[in-house]
């Protein structure tokens, strides 16, 4: 039902899209056909950004203008074939031959291509947010690589992600300690919404959270520091004092 919901929301998107576009001289099905450019590059934004790591600051800006630039010049592209495929059907069609201008200036202007995607990107990314809060499933277990070994771990067996420089270190219950290079921004864009980011070097289970007081989160025993970046974020979601899991202090 969720991925049924999901592919509705980028129907309905490439729909509205589409209508805007008709105002550009196009009819429904070509401005359609066009509007269905935009799907790559906010599918790639949506799935790019979350990967980009803002830990060395200067690399994470020089990751992120890359990564606009090349779906920029890729969405200019699309509509440029795209453009010359409409334009081919029209000249193959009967009757009096079709007077075609050039392709509006206005899909190949960066700004307007940047709105749009970033309107669809963040419509989809709040979109299933809401549908993960209103019908939460039990999540898929995680699979990564640590020590160059595959392990595959239940969501409720990991604790918490530590970064410490290059190495990402993934602590599950029983004392069990993993090593991998997967940056924490990419581990916090595969486990939202089940975990918080309380630092930038902590990612936290909610469902292990045992206590909050001030700057500390406890997880049992265990004390964490909370930066203030995530402080107010993290006290308006938990009240100071001991927290209750969903079958009793964790």
């Amino acid at each position: 039902m969720k991925r049924f919901l999901v592919i509705s929301f980028w129907v309905v998107s490439i729909l509205l899209v589409a209508i805007v576009l008709t105002s550009l001289g196009y009819r429904f099905l070509e401005a359609l056909f066009l509007g269905s450019m935009f799907l790559p590059g906010a599918l790639a934004a949506k799935y790019f950004f979350p990967k980009v790591d803002f830990k060395n600051r200067w690399t994470g800006i020089k990751d992120t203008v890359f990564i606009v630039m090349g779906i920029l010049i890729g969405e200019m592209l699309l509509f440029l074939i795209a453009h010359y495929c409409i334009l081919t059907f029209r000249e193959n069609l009967p009757g009096p031959e079709w007077d075609w201008p050039d392709l509006p200036q206005i899909l190949t202007n960066p700004v307007f291509l940047a709105i749009i995607l970033t309107v669809l990107a963040t419509g989809s990314h709040f979109f299933e947010s809401w549908l993960d809060r209103k019908r939460p499933t039990r999540p898929a277990p995680i699979t990564f690589t640590s020590d160059r070994k595959p392990v595959t771990l239940p969501l409720e067996e990991i604790l918490y992600v530590e970064s410490n420089d290059d190495i990402t270190t993934v602590i599950a219950t029983g004392d069990r300690r993993f090593r991998n290079k997967t940056p924490i921004s990419q581990w916090e864009a595969i486990l939202r919404p089940h975990f918080l980011r309380i630092h930038r070097s902590y990612l936290v289970n909610k469902a292990a959270i045992t206590h909050v007081d001030g700057d500390l989160l406890y997880v049992d025993d265990l004390e964490l520091p909370i930066s203030r970046k995530y402080k107010d974020s993290i006290a308006n979601s938990f009240p100071k004092g001991p927290l209750e899991g969903p079958t009793g202090k964790v």
